[in-house]
Parts: C-alpha cells; structure tokens; sequence
C-alpha cells in the first residue's frame, strides 16, 4: 500500500497548479488523452496528500480544486492560435494570484502556450514543469530550447528524450491511468481493434490491410475531422471498407473500455516517433494484447510476446494477429498495474516537483539535481 505524504512529518505536501488545455474536459468524456491523464493524476497527487489546483474548461469530477478558465470546452477550435494565448493569459493571472497568496509551489503545465508564463511566475520564486506530450519537431525543439532554464522539461518516454537531448530535461515519466477504472476481459471477440485518428500516421489503412490478409473482422473508431484526416479517410481507408469491417466515430469514454476490453487485440500499426501512445495501455489494461510496428515507444510500452507482438514490417501483422491468441490477458492488465499506474505516475512527478523547486532555491547556476530524485525518475521513466 502506498503511504500518503501527509501522514510522514518529514516529507511535507506540495500545492501544485496542473494547467490543462482548453478543448476537453478533465476528465474528458470521449477524445483528450492529455485530459486523461491529467485527470488521473490530479486524483492520484490528491489521494497522497497533495493540494492540487487544477486550470482547465468547464467542469472537472477530479479531486482537485477546480478553475474554470472557460465556461465551455472550445473542441471545435482545436488547431486554431487564438484560444492558446487566450488560454495561457487567464492561467497567467489565476496562477499569480495563487502565488501572491502563498498558495502554490510549483506549476505543472500541459498547454502549448502556457509555458511562457514561467518566466514571471519564477520570479515569484514559483518553477513550471511542463510535461511534453507531442512530438519534438523542428518548431518545437526550437520553441523548448528557447525557453531554456525556465522551465523543466518531463518526457514521456525515454525514445523522445532521446530525439532531442540537447533540452532541459528534467526526467522522464511515463503515462498512466487508474487500472481500477477500466474493465478486465479474459474471453475475447473475434475482431481486432483501431482506436485512434484516422490519419497518416497512425495508418488504418494498414490496419486494414492486414486484417483482411488474417481473415479477421476489423473494429475501426477515432477521430476524422480536421482536412487532413478526412482527405486521408477518403483516399487511402474509404476505397479498402469491406463488409467484414465496422466504421465508427469517435468512441466515448463507455463504449471505448467495451471494444478495447472484447477486442482480440488492438492494431496499432503507426508510421512516425509516436511520444508514447496511451491507447496501448487502455488495451493492456483490458486484458488486450496489442499488435504494432515498431516505432516511438512502442517497444518500451509494450513486452514483445508478453502483452502484445512488435513487428518490425507491415508484412508481418496478418501472421501476428492469428499468434496474438497465444497471449495471456492476465499478464497484459499485470503490466499497467505494474508500470503504468497513476499513482506510480504521480510519484514520478512529484520527485521532479521537488527537483523544480531545489533547482529554484539554488543559487548556483550549474545546478544538478539529487541522486535520490535522478535515481526515483529513472526508475519511473
């Protein structure tokens, strides 16, 4: 059993401000892996004695204490520049003010445009950990280094730290959910799963493909809304739709745990540096093995012919479909539980909180963080 913080003298609680973006809800009621796993940690810093504020849209179930930022959740305007700065200049002024009453030591944030706040807040003597969960492109890279010793960077997987290790890295931490919010399933169906965005990257058409070599019946449901998706739907997954396949929308928090927990396996054939992949550990957690190829995280998500069957060709699915029965469901829920729980996850953060505030008090500029906190990161990364 985990002990809470608040219950060992020596080891004080923190108050920390979790910003998240403005699009979805936390928890978010279908689509919003970032509001996911924002949601479980806020509850899982909560229940080990934490104080945790959170900054978001509308309206939050978490433990936390909540700031609506928005009325609404603004999903439509996803993409657009404007509702980021506007986001990041109400969090701006709801932060100071926790910080002028003495009521925050650390902001972790979650947004795009929110990390320019860090530079004002550490004046407060207040540090900004900002949790990267996309890819480190071009742009980015440029946008992260510029904001250099302001703000401590957290990878999500070890891979995307690895892409670009020239950044303030703080650590690495994996993503996690609650595995007592998701349903076991030993007994599977007959059908494979694709749960994501029908995009490029993520590649159903090869998800298609595949399943039809295999002779499985194929479940296909995310998100096709923005141009690029739809033009992809229609040109590379619309032409390959056979009787033997089910098209959905986007699914909801409900009907997601039900194809993911009855699915043969979760198709995860993707084309680019996935950062980590959520979608993997909602199936494991299942009792779903999943099927990919090799890419980003995968292979560190994922025990190859334990939870689920890495390939390294989009040849090699169909075969790996028929072998994924071989898999014991058992040992894929062991494994989130195991690696990719909230509450490990919330310790990971709370040990690079702490390096963020030491750091903050230094006034050595070449700081290095504590052996017992690199070592604690590492462990949980």
């Amino acid at each position: 059993m985990r002990r809470s913080v608040a219950s060992d003298c020596h080891v004080p609680p923190l108050r920390v401000a979790l910003v998240a973006p403005p699009y979805f809800e936390v928890p978010p009621g279908g689509y919003g892996g970032v509001e996911a796993v924002v949601a479980d940690l806020a509850d899982a810093l909560a229940a080990q004695g934490h104080h945790v504020t959170l900054l978001g849209a509308g309206r939050s179930t978490t433990r936390a204490e909540f700031v609506p930022l928005w009325p609404e959740p603004v999903p439509q305007r996803l993409g657009e520049p404007t509702p980021e700065i506007v986001h990041a200049a109400a969090a701006r002024n709801a932060l100071l003010q926790l910080a002028d009453a003495g009521e925050l030591d650390v902001v972790h944030d979650h947004t795009l445009a929110g990390p320019l706040n860090a530079a004002v807040l550490r004046r407060r003597g207040i540090p900004t950990v900002l949790t990267v969960h996309g890819p480190v492109d071009a742009d980015m890279h440029r946008y992260y280094r510029d904001l250099g010793a302001d703000v401590g960077l957290i990878g999500i997987s070890h891979r995307q730290r690895e892409l670009a290790p020239d950044l303030n890295w703080l650590g690495v931490v994996h993503n996690a959910l609650r595995p007592e919010d998701w349903p076991f399933r030993a007994e599977k169906g007959d059908y494979a799963l694709f749960l994501g965005r029908f995009h490029p990257q993520k590649a159903p058409h090869l998800a298609l493909d595949a399943a039809h070599a295999a002779g499985v019946p194929l479940v296909l449901a995310g998100k096709c809304s923005e141009p690029v998706e739809q033009e992809y739907f229609d040109r590379e997954v619309r032409p390959r739709l056979r009787s033997s396949d089910r098209l959905m929308g986007v699914a909801d928090a409900k009907t997601k745990r039900e194809l993911l927990a009855h699915a043969r396996c979760l198709l995860f054939p993707i084309q680019w540096e996935e950062p980590f992949g959520m979608v993997m550990i909602e199936a494991m957690v299942c009792g779903t093995p999943v099927v990919a190829l090799r890419g980003g995280a995968v292979a560190e998500v994922v025990t190859d012919g334990v939870t689920g069957l890495v390939c390294d060709h989009p040849d090699q699915l169909p075969a790996a479909l028929a072998a994924v029965t071989g898999l014991n469901p058992h040992d894929c829920r062991a494994s989130v539980i195991e690696r990719f729980s909230a509450d490990r996850m919330a310790e990971g953060y709370v040990a690079a909180y702490r390096q963020a505030i030491t750091a903050q008090t230094q006034k050595a500029t070449g700081y290095r963080p504590t052996l017992a906190a690199d070592t604690f990161l590492a462990e949980v990364g």
